[in-house]
């Protein structure tokens, strides 16, 4: 019964995240840009995490080593500044679909970094085929019937750096969560996070006088920009972030990543309800092909652990 509060825990995780999509476009229109928004949203989860852990009687500044701080590093590079940048740089020079086509596709090449290092962690017969399947079905829809892709070497490349830097993310958690507690590694993944986002605004000076000017203008901002940055904050970040670690730790780096599949699935569901936007046979079809590879991939699992 666990089991099955894990699994919908990360689906969950899943279908908040496909959200997100549009409360960003939101914030977008009202002027912020994607870095702006990305720094706004970890200083909300960061603050929040941090006040949280101060109450806590085994408060954690730093790692037990300085191999381990690294590895906290390389968390906040590949699952916050470097993986926000890729991939929303990457919508300026591409299409959207593309970017989501190849970001969604994320869980195959996590699969194959955590198989090269772990081979506890390898997939196996039934499992391939329905990571396979899955694939597959993020394909129909997020093409949703039209089988044209305008290729776009940098575009591209950007999103595909993207999925690589999620699947590193995948891949560094296992030796985390084998030393660390949730909360510390999420806390450590907001701070390092932040911290290396200080070189991209050295360069992009324009996009840091937002910060620079004064601390009023946040509290400036539209009641419903502010409104969208504390739910990207409090809600897609900080509790999304934890959540998601916890049930890694639960399930295995693979078997949680391949619920990225259903990012797509949970934002046409979501535009359907707040935008009228048409649900399509494709999406059907592509729906029942990611469950279905979820199911396969999942029903290895559960028999393992019997």
């Amino acid at each position: 019964m666990e089991r099955v509060l894990y699994h919908i825990v990360a689906f969950w995780v899943v279908a908040v995240w496909g959200v997100t999509f549009v409360f960003t476009k939101l914030l977008l229109m009202d002027g912020l840009t994607a870095a702006q928004i990305f720094v706004l949203r970890f200083i909300v989860a960061y603050v929040l995490l941090l006040g949280y852990s101060l109450t806590q009687k085994r408060f954690r500044l730093m790692a037990g080593s300085w191999k381990d701080e690294l590895l906290m590093v390389s968390l906040g590079v590949t699952g916050g500044s470097l993986y926000f940048l890729t991939e929303n740089s990457a919508m300026i020079y591409t299409t959207t679909t593309n970017t989501s086509l190849i970001v969604c596709l994320c869980p195959l090449f996590a699969a194959l970094l955590v198989a090269l290092f772990y081979r506890s962690e390898r997939l196996h017969g039934i499992q391939i085929v329905g990571t396979l399947i899955a694939a597959v079905g993020v394909v129909v829809v997020v093409l949703n019937g039209q089988f044209v892709l305008h290729l776009s070497p940098l575009g591209d490349a950007l999103a595909f750096a993207a999925c690589l830097c999620w699947a590193m993310y995948s891949l560094l958690m296992i030796p985390a969560t084998r030393r660390y507690n949730t909360v510390f590694i999420t806390r450590k993944v907001f701070f390092y996070g932040l911290l290396s986002m200080i070189p991209y605004f050295l360069i992009r000076t324009e996009e840091a006088s937002f910060f620079n000017s004064s601390i009023l203008q946040f509290f400036n901002l539209k009641t419903t920009t502010l409104l969208n940055l504390l739910f990207l904050g409090c809600v897609a970040s900080m509790l999304c972030f934890l959540t998601w670690n916890w049930v890694m730790k639960k399930l295995g780096a693979v078997v949680v990543t391949n619920y990225v599949y259903f990012n797509p699935v949970t934002t046409v569901i979501f535009a359907w309800l707040m935008l009228s936007e048409r649900i399509t046979i494709y999406f059907i079809i592509g729906t029942i092909l990611i469950l279905a590879g979820m199911y396969l991939c999942n029903k290895r699992v559960e028999s393992a652990k019997l």
